[in-house]
């Protein structure tokens, strides 16, 4: 038993030991019956009320009170009553509920506050039918076990009624999931039926009586708690409402201590995983379509569906076995006809929808339903069967100017029972269902225009443009440079062409044959020279050719050089041929002009690479 429990279970009796008069002594219950259903991880707890006015005023107030450690868990509560005689014309009503002050009631004790439909008068009797549920308050215990070992849960309560008034009769019925129980309270008028411990009648008890137990028994329900859920559910009046919500799933249940072996579990699932929970169902709408379920990682194939003309059921399976204190984050999506959820009334539209999650026995800590209407709603309101924040965001898709108006509900310890119909108001137009489908048409109306007048439009630039005069001037200096480019090239490839004949002159020792290409190269040269010279001249005279044409005279003349350089090493060469000098003395002769030769080359590389630049 954890240590806060008992702290506040001894609190509990001393605050009753030490309470004095009741202060509410008009009202006596004759009849009590309570049913305490913890066959989930929650708590329900239901009690049948036989109120009778046994003072000389009429009563229009009645008081609930729970203990403290029950009613800090305290997630749900209605109060309701039967109208009509007999069986088949009664029905129940639901009364107002409210936290009351607890002056005069001990801290330890939560008290709420029961409107009664009508007075009650001396004498006149009332039956009440109250309805709660309480999560968090099945303790594990222990708190960590094995994966071999069984859940086995813990639950604090009273044998007798905890109330203001005095008791009559009552008695306590307690539904256990199977019949293995470790161990519970033994009390007068006790008994065990399986799976279900009753305690009492007791009778006539004062008021704030009190008599604690404690049962402790196994559990296999899933202590699945979501710690945030975000339900996204937009509306769109072109016939669909889509439903999008995000899990954050963590198991409440003892946590797992140890290793996990997916060997041993998956051999035996039952024995060695009792403690785990493999799936959750979901209860959709009969007409669910478009279903979905993912997480991060993407699809999740494991999911099954059933459906039929009164719900569709989806099994979802996770990727692994949930142990306790594990979490797993998941996505289900899915779409619903609009027809079945939007109604008109009043000049008004209002959507009716479900607010809870449609999982079966899942907890929520955090509950965020966002409701996405169309764009162009106004005057926007939101009924409710129980309190909730309420504010109001905008959201944009696409299409949208203005946005989408979004009414944001919240609230915090959710529990399958506020799974009840929320119903939000607006009004509409139906011209702003055109908005959207007139953007499209005049977007797509204004690109084919636009592609019409391009294609047909002349966009050239006047040739009689000074724009127009001046990229034809640079066009023609640029194939001028082109021109000059090549034919520097081609006096290259011809000095090659006379060096590779001293190159042949060293081997052969062919004088005559040297001679006659040097002679060859001579006439190429000089042709070349001929056709730079008009060149030339076109770049000195183009004014937008000024800052290129010194680099252009600079090659040419770097190129006369170099042939002049070719020349007379060609000159020098043969000339100690034919005075049968040596190879060394030869060399020796035009090592100096070769040196100059090999500087020129590169300065005319150089020069080259700038105007290919340009």
């Amino acid at each position: 038993m954890k240590q806060s429990s008992v702290v506040d279970l001894l609190l509990l009796l001393l605050a009753i030991t030490l309470l004095a008069t009741p202060a509410f002594s008009d009202l006596v219950l004759s009849k009590v019956e309570r049913r305490i259903d913890v066959t989930s991880q929650i708590a329900r707890v239901t009690k049948t009320l036989k109120v009778v006015n046994s003072g000389s005023e009429s009563i229009s107030e009645f008081i609930l009170t729970f203990p403290k450690f029950l009613g800090n868990n305290l997630a749900y509560l209605s109060v309701s009553h039967s109208e009509g005689k007999g069986k088949s014309k009664r029905t129940l009503v639901n009364l107002s509920v409210r936290e009351a002050d607890s002056k005069g009631i001990p801290d330890s004790i939560s008290v709420y506050s029961v409107a009664l439909p009508t007075p009650l008068s001396k004498g006149d009797t009332l039956t009440l039918e109250v309805v709660a549920a309480f999560p968090n308050v099945l303790q594990p215990f222990p708190e960590k076990i094995t994966q071999g070992e069984i859940h086995l849960v813990m639950l604090q309560e009273s044998a007798q009624y905890l109330s203001p008034y005095a008791v009559e009769s009552q008695s306590l019925s307690i539904k256990l999931p199977n019949a293995r129980i470790e161990s519970y309270t033994k009390l007068e008028n006790t008994k065990l039926q399986g799976s279900e411990l009753k305690y009492g009648p007791y009778k006539n008890l004062q008021s704030y009586s009190y008599s604690p137990i404690v049962v402790h028994f196994e559990s296999k329900a899933a202590f699945a708690v979501a710690e945030k859920l975000v339900r996204e559910i937009e509306v769109s009046h072109w016939g669909n409402v889509q439903v999008t919500e995000h899990y954050n799933v963590v198991h409440r249940g003892a946590q797992l201590r140890g290793e996990f072996s997916r060997l041993d579990f998956q051999a035996r699932p039952n024995p060695r995983g009792a403690s785990a929970f493999r799936h959750l169902l979901a209860r959709l709408p009969p007409r669910a379509h478009s279903i979905y379920y993912r997480d991060d990682i993407g699809n999740i194939s494991t999911s099954e569906m059933q459906s039929d003309s009164k719900k569709t059921e989806l099994l979802i399976e996770p990727r692994f076995p949930l142990f306790g204190g594990w979490k797993t984050f998941f996505t289900i999506g899915y779409g619903l006809p609009l027809s079945d959820f939007l109604f008109a009334s009043e000049g008004k539209r209002f959507l009716n929808i479900s607010f809870g999650s449609p999982i079966l026995d899942l907890v929520t800590e955090k509950l965020i339903v966002q409701v996405v209407l169309p764009e162009g709603s106004k005057d926007i309101s939101v009924a409710t069967p129980f309190a909730v924040k309420q504010s109001q965001e905008i959201k944009y898709s696409h299409l949208d100017i203005a946005g989408r108006p979004v009414v944001v509900l919240e609230k915090n310890n959710v529990v399958p029972d506020h799974n009840q119909h929320v119903q939000v108001y607006y009004k509409f137009s139906n011209i702003n269902l055109l908005s959207e489908p007139l953007m499209l048409i005049s977007g797509f109306f204004i690109l084919f225009i636009t592609c019409i007048i391009y294609t047909r439009a002349d966009f050239s630039i006047s040739k009689s443009s000074p724009t127009y005069l001046a990229k034809l001037q640079w066009d023609e200096v640029l194939a001028t440079l082109q021109e000059v480019q090549s034919i520097i090239q081609k006096c290259l490839a011809t000095h090659d062409k006379l060096e590779a004949s001293l190159r042949d002159l060293s081997r052969t020792g062919d004088i005559q044959t040297c001679k006659a290409a040097r002679k060859s190269t001579d006439s190429l040269l000089k042709d070349f020279s001929k056709e730079l010279k008009p060149l030339l001249g076109f770049l000195q005279s183009s004014p937008i050719a000024s800052h290129i044409s010194p680099k252009v005279e600079e090659l040419v003349a770097k190129e006369k050089e170099l042939e002049e350089k070719l020349m007379a090493k060609h000159t020098t060469v043969v000339e100690g041929y034919e005075k049968k000098s040596s190879g060394r003395d030869i060399e020796n002769r035009i090592a100096s002009q070769q040196q100059k030769i090999t500087a020129l080359r590169q300065e005319i590389e150089d020069l080259l690479e700038f105007i290919d630049e340009i």
